[in-house]
């Protein structure tokens, strides 16, 4: 049986990966302002960060319901299945959505509930074209990535607060008190689920919190297991990104670290400045 994958920007997958990796990609929308942009087709990081800073308010979407099915349409037409990867539903209604409209495609579009976002969900995407090579049906595809979802690990540290207090998730007493002070809050993404992992003084001391995390998580939560490893930063500077590639991979020197921009959807949150590392397992 022939099985389609269907994914969002959301995975930090470009366009040109995707069709590199024979998958379908939807561009998540976002709102600058009043004006609904879609990440991956009419603006670019630059320009995104430039708007930020000046300081546009920038709110997350999620696709049209007629963009999924109609994308699952056409494929059916071609395949027997559509194995469809939103971001987890803990930080997202995508996966509901999706999962309420695949009710009317008779069990031929199946919605796989893996809890990742950004480089997690590429990853799983990329398991799921390795297991699929291998001669899995598309059930045992959502089965077996569905029993390792919780094989991963994203650790974030933000430069600014600014996003945290404008989502209700910092008052502007803690956000004020946060600048002042340069604390640093360290994000953990795990089991799907954002939260604060620990908040330190300055990026220095947040970038060492970053790798003795994802140390202790290789060392004991994934002792054992082939884990692919990843850094991440948001901005329109790719020197930022470089410069913490070369550390990350400093501190992992056995491992082939991968960089990403993080994904639009996900700077949203974040604002500029933001460091990331993480880890997935890998088939």
């Amino acid at each position: 049986m022939k099985t389609a994958i269907v994914t969002d920007t959301n995975s930090g997958l470009s366009a040109k990966q995707a069709e590199e990796l024979g998958i379908y990609l939807i561009p998540m929308p976002f709102f600058v302002g009043e004006e609904t942009y879609y990440e991956g087709k009419d603006i670019t990081h630059a320009d995104f960060f430039e708007k930020m800073r000046a300081g546009e308010d920038v709110f997350t979407s999620q696709p049209s319901p007629s963009v999924i099915t109609s994308l699952w349409e056409k494929l059916l037409q071609d395949y027997d299945r559509v194995l469809h990867f939103p971001m987890t539903a803990e930080l997202s209604g995508s996966y509901e959505t999706a999962k309420a409209l695949a009710l009317d495609c008779d069990g031929r579009v199946l919605v796989v509930d893996d809890r990742r976002i950004s480089v997690t969900l590429e990853q799983s995407v990329r398991n799921a074209l390795v297991l699929l090579e291998q001669g899995k049906t598309a059930e045992q595809v959502k089965e077996i990535l569905e029993e390792e979802r919780f094989d991963a690990s994203i650790y974030i540290a933000l430069d600014t607060v600014e996003y945290l207090k404008k989502g209700g998730r910092l008052s502007a007493t803690g956000a004020a008190m946060a600048t002042i002070l340069s604390i640093k809050p360290v994000l953990q993404v795990k089991e799907g689920r954002l939260g604060v992992y620990k908040k330190v003084r300055g990026m220095k001391n947040a970038k060492g919190v970053l790798i003795s995390a994802l140390k202790n998580d290789l060392e004991t939560r994934f002792r054992g297991v082939t884990m692919n490893i990843f850094a991440g930063y948001s901005g329109g500077d790719p020197a930022l990104g470089e410069g913490w590639l070369r550390e990350v991979q400093a501190a992992f020197p056995d491992a082939l670290v991968r960089l990403i921009s993080l994904p639009l959807s996900i700077c949203c949150h974040t604002g500029e400045g933001a460091l990331g590392v993480g880890c997935a397992k890998a088939w």
